[in-house]
């Protein structure tokens, strides 16, 4: 296939028409993630099961997506990178209709399965799509781009769910994806194509390395998605879990080495500014996703937000980097350091995770509205700069492999984020309610003339002394319980916050892309 001078698309075809098509099912890919969350009571009422069982709708998606990213590139160059995506983008839109047309619990969770699998293909290659088609001056444009869907989906997921669950059904949810991912399929099929490196090729497979993967990480996913619910090492069901995945693991990181034809290319590690930045992107998965959970559930048990209105109220995040996503492009494209924009990114969103720990019981939409704002500027200035800094020394050869393992450690480093702020704050939450209880005893004065002035109250409306004493009581503890929520999840903010300050530094240790490099020709 022919190419420009300047550009490696395909001549005739402008570059953006090819980061249109291969973005469409990359963002409803991601958006899968996070749009069912608040789904979940509705699915389990519609299909006669218990909430606890209804998140395996989602845990089967995260744990079949992870298992697939990282044998992407591998797929790509067995089957042919087209073709892949073709065949990619058809399973997810057609299960994606049968997630909405399942009958049963088991079905849904097995069309799901199915859904995670075709999707996980979608990252890595629109990711690798996207660095080829567009010559390295304009990488940062283009990751820009890439980053408004990677970013902003997850964000929107919870508010477009809660709304078409609340205004039509929870079916809508995978409905939705249907004609986006129709036109995904004909512009993939009509702009995009293989370079000529790609090529379809019958070399072993290497079956161990697969089985071991598949073990290894479908096991660590579970294990992170179901381990606060099972008290972590305190169920026999996640301890063997953890043992299956450290094994599988292990062996599989083994095997890679040493195998002729792996399916997975570790070596690629060996390279400084790779190795770092995948470090990196996994902190950031971590922190971006902890801090999406933590958020609404804030809003949700203690400043009694609907669901849908916490959805609504979580989305400044993503205004901020759609605005401020194409700013960073454009100074990447006119030659600033990316690695001096990614330390300014980390210090932004440090700061404002930072305001998310001054929240209080107090806080109303607009203080909540600017911090969120400010992160995701921040958060623009991070993800950009970083994939442009991380995949400039990848050859184009190597490019799907490398998309495939720095799209699966971001993945995996969200969902230990979202373990981590679920248990973080759980436990917090004892320990300020134990260390609060300690100072509410009925023999200082400042209690006892608050549960006086409650038990008056309640005698005035009605309640005999011995029962409003009771609900007096009753009530400060839960106050106590309320503050103590609080108190958790300022803790895990301030976490985060600090999270990404340590970040900072490591940026330093990766080099300067090389933005006027020659590009190898297909």
């Amino acid at each position: 296939m022919p190419e420009t001078s300047n550009s490696n698309a395909p001549l005739g075809i402008n570059p953006w028409v090819i980061a249109v098509a291969v973005m469409l099912s990359t963002f409803l890919e991601v958006l899968d993630t996070s749009v069912v969350n608040v789904s979940l009571p509705h699915i389990a009422g519609s299909l006669s099961a218990t909430v606890d069982e209804a998140t395996w709708v989602l845990t089967s998606y995260l744990v079949a997506n992870a298992i697939v990213l990282p044998i992407t590139g591998w797929l790509a160059n067995y089957f042919g990178r087209k073709r892949l995506l073709l065949t990619a983008v058809t399973g997810f839109t057609l299960a994606s209709f049968l997630c909405g047309i399942a009958p049963t619990l088991p079905l849904l969770v097995f069309f799901r399965i199915l859904q995670g699998a075709s999707g996980g293909c979608l990252q890595p290659i629109s990711q690798a799509v996207l660095l080829e088609t567009f010559p390295p001056e304009q990488r940062g444009k283009a990751m820009a781009f890439w980053g408004m869907g990677i970013v902003v989906a997850p964000i929107l997921g919870p508010t477009l769910g809660g709304w078409l669950t609340y205004n039509y059904s929870w079916r809508w949810v995978f409905y939705i994806n249907l004609p986006i991912g129709i036109a995904s399929l004909i512009m993939t099929k009509l702009y995009v194509f293989d370079p000529s490196y790609i090529r379809r090729r019958g070399s072993g497979v290497d079956v161990w390395g697969l089985g071991l993967l598949a073990v290894g990480i479908g096991a660590l996913q579970i294990v992170l998605d179901k381990g606060q619910e099972d008290d972590w090492f305190g169920s026999h069901f996640i301890v063997i879990l953890g043992l299956i995945a450290l094994a599988g693991l292990a062996a599989f990181i083994i095997r890679e080495l040493m195998a002729r034809d792996p399916i997975v290319h570790l070596r690629v590690f060996k390279n400084r500014t790779y190795s770092t930045g995948v470090f990196l992107m996994t902190l950031l998965g971590f922190v971006l996703y902890g801090s999406l959970v933590a958020l609404p559930l804030f809003l949700q048990i203690l400043l009694n937000y609907t669901p849908l209105a916490a959805g609504l109220w979580t989305s400044p995040r993503g205004l901020g980097s759609l605005i401020f996503m194409p700013i960073c492009g454009i100074l990447l494209s006119r030659r600033w350091d990316a690695r001096g924009l990614l330390a300014f990114g980390l210090l932004i969103a440090a700061a404002a995770l930072y305001m998310f720990s001054q929240f209080t019981l107090q806080s109303g939409t607009w203080n909540i509205f600017w911090p969120q704002l400010i992160q995701g500027a921040g958060m623009a200035f991070v993800f950009v700069p970083l994939t442009t800094v991380t995949m400039d020394p990848i050859p184009n050869h190597e490019m799907g492999n490398a998309t495939s393992l720095f799209n699966l450690m971001r993945n995996l480093g969200g969902s230990m984020g979202i373990s981590f702020a679920t248990t973080l704050i759980a436990r917090r939450s004892q320990f300020h309610q134990q260390r609060l209880a300690g100072h509410m005893n009925g023999f200082r004065p400042a209690i006892q003339h608050a549960l006086a002035g409650v038990q008056s109250a309640l005698v005035s409306h009605g309640a005999s002394a011995p029962v409003a004493r009771h609900q007096a009581l009753a009530l400060l503890y839960a106050l106590l319980q309320q503050q103590a929520a609080l108190l958790s999840y300022v803790d895990s903010f301030w976490v985060f916050a600090v999270i990404f300050l340590l970040m900072t530094p490591l940026v330093w240790i990766m080099r300067r892309p090389r933005s006027g490099r020659a590009v190898a020709a297909h």
